[in-house]
């Protein structure tokens, strides 16, 4: 396993010395992908220390006797450690979690827009406090087991996707900015595929070595976020009325926060000879505004708080031709970035998408190459 941008007499982490002098935390989360990042460099003869957070305990937030999936991750992160010999440590970042993503996760659900809370665990708790955390232990890396690349290109080190686009995480790593890029590092960018992990997980004969990937958001296990905003804000969940675009109604519904733009089952209106979407979200009057497919479409994005990656300043120019993500699961398509101030932009689709929401995030790409120029999170503009 070596790093992408490495030079001649530099060790696999890109660093002028033995790698028994290099100090390594490794972000554990007791998968199969970070387990196999600290067991690789361990065999290499790193100096590693894994530090596993705890960041929320599904016992307790679903009431569940034996629920709680992030004490069996710390307990695997753990006997991995053990296994390979370098020390581990749990640190509890729970009330860190809850300030940082939950709270905001809930408050934008209730807003009527679709957060992805993953997003901000990278940049406001394990890229921030966990790599302070990492500093604060004299290490000279911090080393995760994301599917993204970083090479060192003429102006620094530059985020790329991962050579296996379908496990590529860039879209979740978009708000990485350039001083926690100079520090962290991303061994598994560069593999062909998840079956090259789970092989090396079996060669160092890691007990991960078969254990399913995590799905869905760590604290909505069950992928029913509607429940968890629930319990996070009783009473949030207010009846309303499910309407067309031209305001007649059509049903009744037990809460917009059992909505999605985009949504297609389960509006409870029958009879009808063209399917009908969820379009739009009025949370102030509480009603589910549903048309047809062709208005889910969408060409003009507004987006916000962007954090710039590419060379230059990010105003520098009047438009940009790049290719974007508005979704983790859609390939990069051709747009045009405009800047409308140093961290706020107009993004032009050049072929229009359906079911861009507010609360999701929009990634920049090259149009030329697998390079990440940085992102911003969509809004619904003036």
């Amino acid at each position: 396993m070596a790093l992408d941008g490495d030079s001649a007499g530099l060790n696999s982490m890109g660093f002028d010395k033995a790698p028994a002098d290099t100090r390594v935390v490794v972000a554990m989360s007791g998968g199969v992908d970070s387990s196999v990042v600290a067991a690789e460099l361990a065999r290499q003869g790193y100096d590693v220390v894994g530090v596993t957070l705890q960041l929320y305990d599904h016992g307790a937030a679903l009431a569940k006797k034996g629920a709680c999936c992030a004490g069996r991750d710390i307990h695997d992160a753990r006997r991995v450690a053990e296994d390979m010999g370098f020390p581990h440590y749990v640190l509890d970042y729970e009330n860190v979690f809850k300030d940082a993503v939950i709270d905001e996760f809930a408050d934008s659900y209730l807003a009527g827009a679709t957060p992805v809370p993953c997003i901000r665990c990278n940049e406001r708790v394990k890229f921030k406090d966990l790599l302070e955390t990492a500093r604060d232990l004299d290490a000279d890396c911090m080393a995760t087991g994301h599917y993204i690349q970083r090479k060192l290109g003429p102006n620094g080190p530059e985020l790329h996707s991962a050579a296996d686009a379908g496990r590529d995480q860039s879209y979740f790593l978009f708000s990485t900015t350039r001083p926690q890029l100079d520090y962290l590092r991303f061994p598994l960018g560069h593999l062909a595929s998840k079956a090259d992990t789970r092989a090396l997980a079996a060669k160092y004969g890691l007990s991960v070595a078969d254990k399913p990937d995590s799905q869905d958001i760590c604290f909505v296990p069950n992928g029913n976020y509607a429940s968890v905003i629930e319990k996070l804000r009783p009473g949030a969940a207010e009846p309303g009325e499910i309407v067309d675009v031209d305001g007649n109604v059509l049903a009744e519904h037990d809460g917009v926060i059992h909505y999605t733009i985009g949504q297609r089952r389960g509006l409870g209106i029958g009879g009808l000879a063209d399917p009908l979407y969820v379009v739009k979200l009025d949370v102030d009057t509480r009603r589910v505004i549903v048309g047809p497919k062709e208005l889910l479409a969408t060409r003009i994005i507004p987006v916000r708080e962007i954090n710039w990656l590419g060379d230059g300043a990010f105003d520098a120019l009047p438009e940009r031709h790049v290719a974007v993500k508005v979704r983790s699961t859609r390939p990069p398509r051709p747009a045009i970035l405009r800047p409308t101030g140093a961290s706020t932009a107009e993004v032009e689709l050049l072929t229009p998408e359906e079911g861009v929401s507010p609360g999701q995030a929009c990634v920049f790409y090259d149009l030329e190459s697998p390079r990440i120029f940085g992102g911003g999170w969509i809004w619904r503009g003036e």
